[in-house]
């Protein structure tokens, strides 16, 4: 397939000077690697996180019967690389696959045990980049990133290596550089998803389907890469206000690969908005059945406490951060997604400010930038929330969640009419943004207008008066 034309316009900065020619490059390969070196595992058991959260044993699938076949490989031949490789990326789509964690440290181990054989193997390094993104270690995936690129300048995957740090560091002009690259290397699935989530996050929701559409059009040998641009698709529809456009979406994703867990989450989150809460409830737990992540888990609380099950709600918020912990033990930073989750859920508004200021002080996104805000309106500091808050918006992403919280920002400012403007900015995006929110927010809304009212009534009737 080719590119029409080029992602954004010219004029943006280029991508910064390939670190290990600068002798800047610090690569960390031992980091979080099992300190016991093994990396045997069986794809076939109950995971970590399956044990925690009481889900049986899985179906086995096309990847389950591969890993073996690698692992037996790297038996017979424990100085081959390349195998070792292979494994190491077997086992960061079985994490993809399973959201198990505990793979992340085994395939690192992998990789790194790859890159030691020939420091030459981009492949491996790659993966180092890849287990570092997984791990929200942006800065390192970064390092990675530049040096599978400086090996091999003419394969697209570490352009998204590169592309997807950059992202989350908050180089935003450097990672449309970066992605336009891989693009014009290889305009497939997984360069044209990262010019989708460029342009969902620069405001160009109707660019952001069309991309995705040419990604799920492109293809890929996996039917989970199908299935997830089709549940992406779903993503952008809900997110813009068409649960109707959203079903279609998510039902193709399951099509395409039975049972397809995003597919059934997003389901699940369209029977929440339109009000079938029993339905909802059912395809939350047939999704946590498949894949127990924790996104999943706090919406299925999130449901039970929208339909007055406080105590089945209050279960599956303990069992999340149980779940954090597991992601913490296993080398994956959470601070922002704790941060963001105690915010909304906790008791201790300044232990969700002290996470998400370590957070985004590793990645300062947008989207890190909104959760900072919204810790620290939790916790009252609302002049500092309004800054972090604008900053959130500063690229015009058609978020409502994001305008929600500065809206509510606002509110305590006292900034009524800003306020006001930015509430009914959330809805016109999604009136059912948020399951949590969206009555908080309304109720602020209607209350913001009536006051807005009555003060427009009083200078009315006073000027009135005076004449």
């Amino acid at each position: 397939m080719r590119v029409q034309s080029r992602l954004f316009q010219a004029g943006f900065a280029a991508i910064a000077a390939v670190l290990l020619l600068t002798g800047a490059l610090n690569l960390r390969s031992t980091i979080g690697r099992d300190s016991s070196g093994n990396w045997e595992i069986d794809p076939a058991a109950q995971s970590q996180m399956d044990q925690l959260t009481g889900t049986w044993r899985r179906t086995q699938s096309d990847l389950d019967a591969r890993i073996p076949a690698y692992q037996d490989e790297l038996r017979a031949a424990p100085d081959n690389g390349p195998a070792a490789a292979r494994l190491g990326h077997a086992y960061v789509q079985k994490a993809r696959e399973s959201g198990d964690p505990s793979y992340y440290p085994k395939s690192e181990t992998l990789f790194a045990t790859a890159f030691d054989r020939n420091d030459q193997d981009y492949s491996a390094a790659a993966g180092l980049g890849e287990v570092a993104l997984a791990r929200h270690d942006f800065e390192l995936a970064l390092e990675w990133g530049e040096r599978a690129k400086a090996i091999n300048p003419y394969s697209s995957v570490p352009y998204g290596v590169i592309g997807d740090a950059l992202i989350e560091l908050g180089r935003y002009d450097e990672a449309i550089a970066v992605i336009q690259q891989m693009v014009d290397i290889r305009p497939d699935l997984a360069s044209f998803a990262r010019v989708s989530y460029l342009r969902e996050l620069m405001g160009d929701v109707p660019g952001a389907v069309v991309a995705m559409e040419q990604a799920a059009e492109a293809g890929s040998t996996s039917a989970e890469n199908v299935s997830w641009t089709q549940a992406q698709l779903g993503n952008l529809a809900f997110n813009a206000g068409d649960p109707g456009e959203a079903r279609k979406h998510y039902e193709a994703s399951i099509i395409t690969l039975d049972g397809y867990v995003y597919g059934l989450a997003g389901l699940g989150k369209v029977a929440a908005a339109e009000g079938d809460f029993a339905a909802a409830i059912q395809h939350y737990k047939d999704a946590i059945k498949r894949m127990p992540l924790p996104e999943f888990v706090i919406a299925l609380g999130d449901i039970y406490q929208a339909n007055e099950q406080p105590d089945a709600a209050a279960q599956q918020y303990e069992l999340v951060q149980a779940m954090i912990r597991l992601y913490d033990e296993n080398g994956v930073d959470t601070d922002i997604e704790l941060a963001l989750f105690l915010a909304d859920h906790g008791s201790d508004p300044a232990a969700a400010v002290e996470k998400a200021k370590a957070g985004y002080a590793k990645r300062p996104s947008v989207k890190s930038a909104d959760v900072l805000a919204w810790a620290l309106y939790k916790a009252g500091a609302y002049d500092e929330a309004m800054d972090y808050g604008n900053e959130a918006l500063r690229l015009g992403t058609r978020d409502a969640g994001m305008f929600f919280h500065a809206g509510m920002i606002a509110a305590a400012l006292g900034d009524n009419a800003n306020a006001v403007t930015l509430l009914e900015r959330a809805f016109a995006i999604n009136p059912a943004f948020s399951l949590l929110h969206a009555p908080l927010a309304r109720a602020t809304l209607d209350e913001l207008k009536t006051t807005e009212s009555a003060t427009v009534y009083r200078h009315e009737h006073a000027s009135a008066h005076d004449s």
